[in-house]
Formats: structure tokens, sequence, C-alpha cells
């Protein structure tokens, strides 16, 4: 279970990181997921270079295959990270999605 204090500290990281642009520089597609992502599966993570310069591993959404290439543009976004606790927590999280080109 994810605590709703770690939730809320949080949200400062994951404010500076909404709307930033990137490429993707590596990626794998995760087949067998662990028990909180089955309804996820598959899902590629990707390994993102951020404009300003860091680097970030987030988990693919909107995805087409034809986004599974190094080089892709990405921008990162907030979406749910995982199934809700049975507390009702809903643990929301970075993810990056494709830009189209």
């Amino acid at each position: 279970m994810i605590s709703p204090v770690k939730l809320w500290r949080n949200q400062k990281k994951i404010a500076e990181l909404v709307g930033k642009t990137g490429v993707v520089i590596s990626f794998t597609v995760i087949r067998v997921p662990p028990a909180d992502f089955t309804d996820q599966a598959p899902y590629p993570v990707a390994l993102v270079q951020l404009d300003r310069g860091e680097r970030i591993t987030a988990q693919m959404v909107d995805w087409e295959e034809k986004h599974l290439v190094i080089g892709t543009p990405v921008i990162t976004i907030v979406r749910r990270v995982m199934s809700p606790s049975t507390d009702g927590v809903i643990p929301y999280g970075i993810k990056v999605k494709p830009l189209e080109k």
C-alpha cells in the first residue's frame, strides 16, 4: 500500500515534470508485469532524455508499435499508476506519451 502522505509529498516532484518534452533513448516492453499492473500489460517502459538534460524512466501510454523506436519525441503527463488500493487511494504519477510527428 502506498501511504497518502507519500503521495502528497510526491506531488511537488510530479508538478515539476508535467508537460516536459524529450526523446526516447531506450525502452523495453513489459509482458509479464507485477500483480498491481496486470491490467496494463503489455506496456513499454522508456528511458527518456528530457530537453533540459535530465533522464527519467517512465511507462509509455497511448502508444502504437511505430512509437517503439529510439528517438521518438514524447511529453510527460500525469496518469493513474496502478489500480486503487483497498483504502480507495488512487496513485498518480508521471508517464510519457508519444508526440505525433
